[in-house]
């Protein structure tokens, strides 16, 4: 099956067309870059298959995970910065391999007033990741780390369809702005609890996380 055929359930016959003779297709491996801070947004990215991880890096190199992409979906902090060609504030990577939908941002402007199914889409994607980002801010304000690391746990697992997820301590401590010690101390903790089963680089997830 072409991809390109579920996005039939998003938008009119019409407007796959366009976005079938518009767009350009990206192949990612996991862990190549799509976006990077600091670079300039031209085309907004829409996911057909597998998995973008956003994260916010600050002048120091020191990165916090924010919310994944899943396929039909798209991320909102490129549509502004898009639009007025503004530097990303956002490093988007391929959680695992991916097939990538690059829209222009001309046809962005001009499908927003011709098709009520793209400016839906625009719309409720920038609805879905404010909400996502109100929920990491409650995170990051009123929850413990070890909360929070069960709430990342179960969204990689979620994200991947999995309850073994494959990630380093080292790379969980990024995405939470953490270090490597406390994150290896309090999953060690949960699996005292019987909550988890730590393997090398190697999360098992049990059912009563």
């Amino acid at each position: 099956m072409n991809p390109l055929d579920k996005l039939k359930d998003l938008f009119e016959e019409e407007l796959v067309e366009e976005i079938n003779e518009k767009s350009h297709e990206v192949r990612l491996k996991e862990g190549d870059l799509l976006l990077d801070t600091g670079q300039i947004v031209r085309v907004i990215p829409i996911v057909l298959s597998g998995t973008l991880k956003i994260s916010r890096v600050d002048e120091e190199g020191h990165e916090l995970f924010l919310y994944y992409i899943h396929p039909h979906e798209s991320c909102a902090m490129t549509f502004t910065c898009c639009m007025e060609e503004f530097p990303s504030e956002i490093r988007a990577v391929a959680d695992e391999d991916s097939i990538i939908l690059t829209i222009p941002i001309t046809a962005m402007d001009k499908w927003m007033m011709k098709y009520a199914s793209w400016k839906s889409f625009i719309m409720k994607t920038i609805h879905s990741r404010f909400n996502e980002l109100l929920i990491m801010i409650d995170q990051i304000a009123f929850q413990r780390l070890d909360e929070r690391l069960v709430h990342y746990l179960k969204e990689k697992s979620k994200s991947t369809h999995s309850t073994v997820i494959n990630l380093s301590h080292e790379q969980i401590a990024i995405d939470l702005s953490s270090s490597r010690e406390v994150i290896s101390r309090l999953l060690k903790r949960l699996e005292k609890d019987n909550k988890v089963v730590l393997y090398r680089n190697q999360i098992k997830l049990l059912s009563n996380l």
